[in-house]
């Protein structure tokens, strides 16, 4: 390109002659975005360090199946549990797991019953060394959403599995 042939070309030049260009802010002030399963999992943990406690000993039962039966529950729901009258739409395996992951899981199951309208679920938490099986009635009796247990039917797990009765709220769109 020629300056003789655009004679405003000269002009032009001649007029930002020293000029430096702009460095670039690079400084973003909005906070990032969390990832919803970042929130969730920090939720999760929440919940499980606020209900359950390690040290608590519920009033449960020494002989017979494993239940349990809030105090403003009415009592044949807990015999309705028994019978297998409710099914459980969510299902909870804890086999492996530690004694921490179980305790996210469970406030997650639980917080997942409540939010998706489910009044009964299935914990199984298997025979192993007895750990999950003996603390796991433990931490449901703390619960405030929990309103019965009982030890599952056998095609639901049997003595390794408990049948939880949830209580997802009182609007009249949720039984």
């Amino acid at each position: 390109m020629k300056d003789d042939n655009y004679p405003d070309l000269s002009l032009f030049s001649a007029l930002i002659e020293g000029i430096k260009p702009l460095r670039q802010d690079t400084h973003h002030f909005k906070q990032p975005v969390k990832a919803k399963q970042q929130f969730e999992i920090k939720e999760q943990q929440l919940h499980a360090d606020s209900y359950f406690s390690d040290t608590y000993q519920p009033l449960l039962p020494v002989d017979g199946p494993m239940r349990w039966i809030n105090t403003s529950t009415d009592k044949h729901e807990l015999k309705r549990l028994r019978r297998g009258d409710y099914s459980p739409d969510l299902l909870l395996d804890l086999h492996g797991m530690r004694q921490a992951e179980a305790k996210l899981e469970l406030a997650a199951l639980i917080q997942a019953c409540v939010k998706q309208n489910t009044i009964c679920c299935c914990v199984m938490h298997g025979y192993g060394m007895g750990i999950l099986k003996q603390q796991t009635p433990m931490w449901l009796a703390q619960h405030p959403n929990v309103k019965a247990f009982h030890q599952a039917p056998k095609e639901w797990g049997g003595d390794a599995a408990l049948l939880v009765l949830v209580d997802i709220g009182e609007l009249p769109h949720r039984r």
